[in-house]
């Protein structure tokens, strides 16, 4: 479980964030949803540290992140995993070196068992033989795949998704959300996603935050956001659903 109390952020003058709370669970998928520019992704870096909140703590599992000492803070980013927007693969190095980094840096395995590690995880998320492949010679659904794979390598209690469609095909994302519900509910993670595309709302959001201009507007899941009664996320839902219907019949036109 992640909860978050109060969390406020500011850029020099404008402020970002206005104090957040809320309650992540684990085996859920928990969405941060939104528009561009709403704080979604400033919210994650300062749940995982990437950025210090001007007030407010997390807390991993009743344990208080924020204000930790440096070595606390490093016993609980080995539970955490992320999936950056672009997957952030290593250009330089192969699947099977990619998805071994976080064993390589954060663990004494040795490389018999870091290589079965690896493997592990590549056959849950559908990739096998592919280890000597290089980022360049894969397709886009296959880099996010592995870069679920080097999330949860290291058995990953935590699992933080940026914007995990972006770039994708309708298909391809479709099968990344399922695969992240998937793992989410088979390892019993706490699965945090940011994400814009009502997509992956309506097939994966457990439980829900729809942020609005660095405030939390609502919260529910995906059986009664279309209920909902916010004029700012009604709007959000029609933009969502009228761009999907314009991809679609573009689609289409390609048939």
């Amino acid at each position: 479980m992640i909860e978050f109390r109060n969390i406020k952020k500011s850029f020099n003058d404008k402020t970002v964030l206005h104090g957040i709370d809320g309650v992540f669970r684990s085996g859920r998928t928990n969405l941060i949803i939104g528009t561009s520019g709403t704080g979604k992704s400033v919210l994650l870096k300062c749940m995982v540290g990437l950025l210090e909140p001007d007030e407010g703590e997390v807390l991993f599992n009743g344990r208080d992140f924020t204000h930790a000492t440096r070595n606390v803070r490093r016993e609980i980013r080995r539970d955490i995993g992320m999936l950056f927007q672009g997957s952030a693969l290593f250009d330089s190095k192969n699947v099977e070196q990619n998805v071994m980094f976080p064993l390589d840096i954060l663990t004494d395995m040795s490389k018999e068992d870091k290589l079965e590690r690896a493997n592990f995880v590549l056959q849950r998320v559908g990739l096998e033989n592919i280890n000597k492949k290089m980022p360049s010679e894969i397709s886009g659904g296959m880099k996010k795949r592995v870069g679920i794979a080097r999330a949860i390598v290291n058995n990953s209690k935590y699992l933080f998704c940026d914007e995990p469609n972006s770039g994708l095909d309708p298909m391809t994302a479709i099968l990344i959300d399922n695969l992240i519900k998937e793992i989410t509910e088979e390892f019993d993670i706490t699965t945090v996603v940011v994400t814009h595309d009502m997509n992956s709302v309506m097939e994966i959001g457990d439980d829900i935050i729809y942020m609005y201009q660095g405030q939390k507007l609502w919260e529910g899941n995906s059986q009664n956001i279309l209920s909902t009664r916010v004029p700012e996320l009604q709007e959000f839902i029609y933009s969502n659903k009228l761009v999907q219907a314009l991809r679609d019949e573009q689609q289409n036109n390609k048939i």
